[in-house]
């Protein structure tokens, strides 16, 4: 299989091979620096982030609507010091290609098999699992699969409780119910430019430290010719993630992952108290509200790397 590497020293993208050395790639100023690659897996070209030393413990981020892996590119150098951090575009989001030959149905089944034959080629034993927004069904599909390769969960704003459903998904809701065209195209103004910046900046107190980078990818993104449909179908499948919430909620009872939930509290889609139903199956889990919205990377990331590092350091890799 074949991978192309290319190193990204701050906002700048040089071309350089990726050495097998257990040493973390660092630029001058001290920060782990970010490479990124593609591989083959599950017949579709898997794009990823990848920093820190190739012998550390892996945390795996995984990302959600509408983004991608740009999602972590603040978040990646500040644990990568420590950690070998890698952070894949699910399949039609991103920099992932999804070969026209392989007729690839979009569903959170099959990004989980995607995903799990993504950690298989990068042989990942063992991981720590970031799950966010889509990322959460993606990732406890995978950990229901694979118990004993989960070290430990952060959940930052990644639900996996009806309570933690907000009003926010009241049209999709219906859309479940009654998948009608009339519905779906309800929808699908949500999904304009200005509905993607609104998720970034819905219950943020100062959304002028909102970049403007990440929703505009976003959009560039969804409008691709087909993708819009692709996005459409996954707000459909989502429901197979709700129906599948008391298996999440067994799979956390008997393997009891260490787990922290990191939440923005003025989520509208996923609302605090999804973050606090995780206590009612993982009692020693660390619950921790940030003062910001959905896209909680985006205005604080350095609180939740802070979180995560003392988090981690206490998991039994």
């Amino acid at each position: 299989m074949t991978r192309r590497s290319f190193v990204a020293a701050g906002s700048g993208l040089a071309a350089l091979g990726v050495s097998g050395t257990a040493k973390a790639a660092v630029a001058k100023n001290g920060v782990p620096i970010t490479s990124v690659h593609r591989v083959t897996a599950d017949g579709v070209e898997v794009f990823y982030r990848e920093a820190g030393p190739k012998d550390a413990p892996v945390i795996l981020l995984l990302h959600g609507f509408p983004t991608s892996s740009f999602m972590y590119r603040e978040l990646i150098p500040r644990l990568a010091d420590k950690y070998r951090v890698i952070a894949p575009d699910l399949p039609g989001f991103g920099f992932t290609e999804v070969p026209e030959a392989r007729e690839y149905k979009y569903s959170f089944d099959a990004f989980a098999k995607t995903i799990e034959a993504f950690t298989d080629a990068l042989q990942l034993k063992r991981y720590a699992l970031y799950v966010f927004d889509y990322g959460a069904p993606t990732g406890l599909r995978l950990a229901m699969a694979h118990p004993e390769r989960v070290a430990a969960i952060v959940s930052q704003n990644g639900n996996a409780y009806e309570e933690g459903l907000g009003d926010a998904w009241a049209p999709i809701q219906l859309y479940w119910r009654e998948p009608t065209a009339e519905h779906r195209e309800a929808v699908r103004q949500a999904l304009s430019p200005e509905g993607l910046k609104d998720q970034y900046t819905y219950g943020v107190p100062h959304p002028e430290r909102i970049a403007p980078e990440g929703y505009t990818l976003d959009a560039a993104m969804i409008a691709r010719p087909g993708n819009m449909e692709i996005q459409l179908d996954l707000f459909l499948n989502y429901a197979s993630n709700v129906k599948l919430y008391p298996q999440f909620q067994e799979y956390f009872r008997k393997a009891q992952p260490p787990l922290l939930a990191i939440w923005g509290k003025h989520d509208p889609f996923f609302i605090p108290a999804g973050a606090e139903a995780y206590k009612r199956d993982l009692p020693k889990a660390t619950v921790q509200f940030l003062d910001t919205g959905h896209f909680a990377t985006e205005t604080h990331v350095e609180e939740i790397a802070l979180a995560m590092r003392g988090f981690l350091a206490t998991v039994k890799w």
